[in-house]
């Protein structure tokens, strides 16, 4: 087949070099010519695929392009494009209704369109199918929609796109044989269910469930902290019960493009439909989104400790991604926490080797450590804000003024944990 991969980001470069595997042809569509251009090079752009694994998928016939004529002659065209937030934490649909239009234009009789990218339940039936029958197509008879959430999780070294299992939903069963058809060619299995609602729906259900223990957890580390409770503790040993209990850990926040943005589309769709709140969910939001002005709090009580201000303090930053071992700032909690430190007058630098430069809101760099060593022992306090694979977190803990660890990693007397 003929297909077209829209967004050749984290989500939907994997799902081309699945579709290249599988001995399909395969265009990368982005709109970044610098993207396009680099991927065209073999140099790739997420963490998960490296430079081999993009020259390997241009042999095998891949090739990236930003031109929308490529859709005329597809096949199967897989939308994988973000769905952020707009002001007041509403859905952006922007770039999937471009992708939708353009699609409808120069599409062809009897494509396969599937939407992989996160979205409240009902757009494809309301968002997607109506602009294709404006078009001229008939769904289901010389076109076929179907929805299927992507479940990438980047810098997993255990599950990738051929081994987790692949949800699929159409409302025709020509749509849904088809789709099903084309995913079970590269993934191990694919998961049919009833409707687009219900694939739209179960990536929601997915992430909101993270989202609500996280914010339980987070909660419960402000409680304990109070109380002089050690929360790690107490989830360490509630993780040894083998039935009835996953373990969540709490952190300096959410971050990355699913948790603090995913369960925002299911809260706006339940008030925007049944006009009453999904509290549980909104709940969540208000104890995670709460989580870097409580650590910047906990700072300022550490130095106070110390009779130091905030003001004027030197702060080093430990991993400024939204997770351990990957490139990725995206709505890192990190970004929130160093605005908050700045504001208040205190002198940030970061360390994180995956980040050699990080912009807060357009500002200068912030300030990049090299000599980890010397910095830990030249700032009034140390916050390790992230994972980072290497660093002996107890002997920084030890040579620390203050070390502050908010993933409670450290064993260090010294060290304060979350």
């Amino acid at each position: 087949m003929r297909v077209v991969v829209v967004g050749q980001g984290y989500v939907g470069l994997p799902v081309a070099q699945g579709a290249v595997e599988a001995g399909h042809s395969v265009i990368g569509l982005d709109l970044s010519a610098q993207r396009v251009a680099r991927l065209n090079a073999g140099r790739s752009v997420v963490d998960d695929l490296s430079d081999a694994a993009i020259a390997d998928m241009l042999a095998r016939g891949y090739r990236a392009s930003t031109e929308v004529s490529e859709y005329r002659d597809a096949e199967a065209i897989i939308i994988c494009v973000p769905t952020p937030l707009r002001e007041g934490k509403a859905p952006d649909l922007g770039p999937v209704h471009d992708a939708v239009r353009a699609i409808a234009e120069h599409a062809g009789k009897g494509v396969l369109v599937v939407l992989e990218s996160t979205t409240y339940p009902g757009t494809t039936a309301t968002e997607v199918v109506p602009v294709l029958e404006a078009a001229g197509f008939t769904v289901g008879v010389d076109a076929f929609v179907a929805f299927s959430p992507e479940r990438i999780d980047p810098g997993n070294p255990v599950y990738g796109i051929r081994n987790t299992p692949k949800v699929v939903g159409a409302d025709d069963p020509e749509s849904l044989r088809r789709a099903v058809e084309f995913y079970a060619g590269f993934i191990d299995e694919v998961v049919p269910v009833s409707g687009t609602a219900e694939a739209e729906l179960t990536k929601l259900l997915e992430n909101t469930y993270r989202h609500i223990n996280i914010g339980l957890v987070n909660e419960l580390a402000m409680v304990c902290h109070e109380l002089g409770i050690d929360v790690w503790e107490v989830i360490g040993a509630a993780a040894t019960k083998p039935f009835g209990f996953q373990a969540f850990t709490p952190g300096p926040g959410v971050g990355g493009h699913c948790i603090p943005i995913d369960p925002n589309y299911l809260s706006h769709r339940v008030r925007q439909v049944l006009g009453r709140p999904f509290r549980f969910v909104e709940l969540a939001e208000d104890i995670n989104s709460s989580m870097p002005a409580y650590v910047v709090s906990r700072v300022q009580d550490l130095l106070n400790d110390d009779r130091k201000p905030l003001k004027g303090s030197r702060i080093l930053l430990l991993g400024v991604t939204y997770k351990s071992g990957i490139a990725d700032t995206r709505e890192s909690p990190a970004s929130t926490i160093a605005d908050l430190l700045i504001r208040k007058g205190a002198e940030v630098s970061y360390y994180d080797p995956l980040v050699p430069e990080w912009r807060l809101n357009g500002a200068p760099a912030l300030a990049r450590v090299q000599d980890l060593a010397d910095a830990n022992r030249a700032s009034d306090l140390t916050l390790l804000l992230q994972r980072l694979p290497g660093v002996d977190v107890d002997a920084l803990a030890a040579e620390a003024s203050r070390f502050f660890d908010t993933r409670g990693i450290s064993r260090a007397g010294d060290a304060k944990r979350l």
